[in-house]
């Protein structure tokens, strides 16, 4: 009888809920700069992800799905790719956040972790940083530079960690590869996001190229040729620079998928962009750009 009061009391004035299951990406790190022969620039990490549908980054266990009070406002941000030298933006929902990708190393910045970690950039002799750490349950981390046996004595740098898997390290003269991405079907399709970029390539040698989800393909010089930028959408790293003064390219800006019962609407507020599609009994709102607020009705 008192459990009963106090939970009818409890319910007394609060508005109808209901669950809400996310897919939220964050922006892809921009490419590491070449700034000479010495040391090309490491791929850009992918932008974190995170899901509540068929798998979610860093090899985590899936999320739990949201739920949210009726005719209130919730927060929805999406995340920017990085320029060259430059860490992505994180995306959020709500009390959801991912971290934006960490940005492909360059000589003199090194070690940039992110949601997926920047890769290492490493000088001819060896020289240099360590690749970056990925969050955890969000992505992995970047790929180390390898120093080139060459007589240029050039170095080699790893590629950006993945929502799916580590970057590859430099194999001398080639630039490492960028981790693969998670596919997720949280639209109804299947859909892969967040491949870390490919590094630059030494002289002679290739560049890395990005991993499946938008990743992007490094460069090779021999001058001012910049790495490849990460696919829209999807938080893809960028490529690294592999020429003489070659920026890294810009990361993929990242995305915010949000799938509810199609008895409820959703309003996409002001500074957003987003489309709704419904299917089998559910409503899926994409959210490709912006900063504002939803709510359900």
């Amino acid at each position: 009888m008192i459990g009963n009061i106090i939970a009818g009391i409890s319910g007394v004035g609060l508005p109808p809920g209901l669950s809400v299951d996310y897919l939220v990406v964050a922006g892809g790190g921009g490419g590491g700069t070449c700034v000479n022969n010495n040391a090309v620039g490491g791929g850009g990490g992918a932008g974190g992800l995170r899901s509540t549908v068929t798998a979610t980054g860093g090899g985590g266990s899936l999320e739990t799905a949201l739920n949210v009070l009726l005719s209130t406002n919730y927060t929805v941000t999406v995340g920017a790719g990085g320029a060259s030298d430059i860490s992505g933006n994180n995306s959020v929902f709500s009390t959801i956040t991912s971290n934006g990708g960490g940005f492909g190393n360059i000589y003199s910045a090194q070690n940039t972790g992110g949601g997926s970690g920047g890769g290492a950039s490493v000088s001819g002799i060896g020289a240099g940083g360590t690749a970056g750490t990925g969050t955890a349950n969000q992505g992995y981390n970047g790929g180390a530079g390898t120093a080139y046996a060459g007589t240029d004595n050039a170095g080699v740098g790893g590629g950006g960690g993945g929502a799916g898997a580590n970057g590859s390290a430099g194999s001398d003269p080639n630039g490492g590869n960028g981790g693969n991405g998670v596919a997720v079907s949280i639209t109804g399709s299947s859909v892969t996001y967040g491949g870390g970029g490919g590094a630059g390539g030494a002289r002679n040698g290739a560049a890395g190229s990005g991993g499946s989800g938008g990743g992007a393909t490094g460069s090779v010089g021999p001058f001012n040729v910049s790495g490849g930028s990460g696919t829209v959408n999807t938080g893809g790293g960028a490529g690294g620079g592999g020429g003489v003064y070659s920026n890294g390219g810009v990361g993929g800006s990242g995305i915010v998928i949000l799938k509810y019962p199609s008895t409820n609407t959703i309003t996409i507020g002001a500074g957003l962009t987003g489309s709704t599609a419904t299917a089998g009994g559910f409503t899926v709102a994409t959210i490709t750009a912006g900063t504002g607020n939803v709510s359900w009705a």
